[in-house]
């Protein structure tokens, strides 16, 4: 059988054409080491096994930023360039651009926003109540926890 030939783009319609042929772990890689300049994130997540939902649309209510200039923010950045951003990514939100699907992980029952601050801060402030993300967790039971909880099977 010939395996389809997906081209990476970091939007989210790539990563759900990768998600439904189960290559979405490529697409996140693929997304981590280019546009989303995050290659720590990259290296970490293959330390070991690791397990994916989605992309999937998900109440904001759930998620809290990690990542701003406020002085409670775990990743402190600086002002100026966290508002041009949050600014230019509402516009292209506003605009319609697909934008890649935020990544969060699921833990102890918690789900931590790990990439995609900037587009989260900017879906909120336009006062959307989802957004698509990829879960991720490190454990089998914890990616069926989620599953269950957000689509209920």
């Amino acid at each position: 059988m010939m395996q389809s030939t997906l081209k990476y783009v970091g939007s989210l319609g790539s990563a759900m054409d990768f998600a439904k042929v189960g290559r979405i772990e490529e697409w996140i890689h693929e997304y981590l080491l280019s546009d989303g300049n995050n290659k720590a994130f990259s290296d970490g997540l293959v330390l070991c096994k690791r397990y994916y939902l989605g992309p999937i649309e998900i109440p904001c209510a759930l998620l809290c930023r990690c990542c701003g200039p406020e002085e409670n923010m775990k990743f402190r950045v600086n002002e100026g360039g966290f508002e041009r951003k949050v600014l230019s990514l509402m516009s292209a939100i506003s605009a319609g651009k697909d934008l890649p699907p935020i990544m969060v992980n699921y833990a102890d029952g918690q789900l931590t926003l790990n990439d995609g601050n900037h587009r989260f801060e900017a879906y909120t402030r336009l006062g959307k109540t989802s957004c698509y993300a990829i879960i991720w967790t490190s454990s089998e039971s914890e990616i069926k926890e989620i599953t269950e909880k957000l689509l209920g099977h």
